[in-house]
C-alpha cells in the first residue's frame, strides 16, 4: 500500500542525530512517497545479485545484512533497527553484493531511488545526511570486523548487545537496561561467528555473573557498567551527536 513516510518520524530523527537538518528538511523526508510492506520473520527482501530500484526504511522490527559461502554457512554483517536505511548503497551500487533479511516480523517503507536522488539534489543537507549515514555504516562494519576477529566470545556477545541497546536508546526505542531484540541464539551465532552451543554457554556465564539476561527476544542488562567494561564498548564508532541534533533545532528555529 502507498503512504507518505510521515507515519513515522524515525528516519528524520536518526539523520538529525548526525546532521543539522531544518524542519523543512524533515518535512520533505516525511513526505517522500513510500510503499509500506509488512514482512514475516525470516523473509528475504533482497538477494545477492539483485538490482533494486528502491531502498527501504525500517519502520518496525529487526533486519540484517548477510553473506553466505558455498557450503551454506552464513555471516551476519549488521543489524538494522527502526529508522535505518539498510540498503541505501543500492542508490549508487546497482547490484547487491549481499542479502537483506527480516529477522523478525517487520514493517518497511520502500522509497524509489529516483525520489531519493531528487530529494538529495533539492535539499543538499539531506543529501549530506544520507552520505554521512553510509559512512557511519562503514564505521560499524569496521567495528564488527574487530569484534569477530579479535574479541573472545564473551566480549563479542557483550559488545553486540551493548551496541544494539545503545542504538535503540538513541532512537527512543528502549533503555540500555531493557530492550527488545527479537532474535534467537542461532542468529547471535551467525552474527558472532561462533556455534549456537557456544552462544548458549556464553549467555549462561553472563547470567551467572549477574551481567545480563536474554529471554524470549528481550535483553535485560543487570550490570551496565560491568558489561560495558567486559565488552570494551566505546560509542565513538556510531558517530551519534546530540549537539548536531540540538544544532538542527536551533537552526530550524533561528
Amino acid at each position: 500500500m502507498s503512504a507518505p513516510l510521515s507515519q513515522t518520524i524515525q528516519l528524520g530523527r536518526k539523520l538529525r542525530m548526525t546532521t543539522r537538518l531544518s524542519d523543512a528538511d524533515i518535512s520533505a523526508i516525511e513526505q517522500l512517497p513510500a510503499v509500506i510492506k509488512v514482512l514475516d520473520a525470516r523473509t528475504a527482501l533482497l538477494y545477492e545479485g539483485d538490482r533494486p530500484s528502491r531502498s527501504c526504511v525500517v519502520v518496525s522490527g529487526l533486519l540484517c545484512r548477510s553473506k553466505s559461502i558455498e557450503d551454506g554457512r552464513r555471516q551476519y554483517l549488521s543489524f538494522h533497527i527502526p529508522g535505518d536505511l539498510p540498503d541505501l548503497q543500492s542508490l549508487h551500487l546497482h547490484v547487491m553484493d549481499h542479502d537483506l533479511l527480516a529477522l523478525s516480523h517487520s514493517t518497511v517503507a520502500f522509497i524509489e531511488h529516483e525520489d531519493l536522488r531528487e530529494l538529495a539534489l533539492e535539499r543538499p543537507q539531506v543529501g549530506l545526511a544520507l552520505w554521512r549515514d553510509t559512512l557511519i555504516d562503514a564505521s560499524v562494519f569496521r567495528e564488527w570486523i574487530i569484534n569477530v576477529g579479535r574479541r573472545d566470545a564473551s566480549e563479542r556477545l557483550s559488545h553486540l548487545i551493548f551496541e544494539v541497546g545503545w542504538r535503540m536508546k538513541a532512537m527512543g526505542l528502549g533503555e540500555i537496561e531493557h530492550f527488545e531484540m527479537p532474535i534467537n541464539q542461532m542468529d547471535l551465532a551467525d552474527a558472532l561467528g561462533i556455534s549456537t552451543v557456544h552462544v548458549n554457554r556464553v549467555l549462561q556465564e553472563l547470567r551467572r555473573r549477574g551481567l545480563l539476561d536474554f529471554k524470549a527476544g528481550f535483553v535485560t542488562i543487570k550490570d551496565a557498567d560491568g558489561l560495558m567494561a567486559l565488552s570494551g564498548f566505546d560509542p565513538l564508532y556510531l558517530h551519534q551527536s546530540e549537539q548536531a541534533d540540538a544544532g538542527a533545532s536551533a537552526n530550524a528555529n533561528g
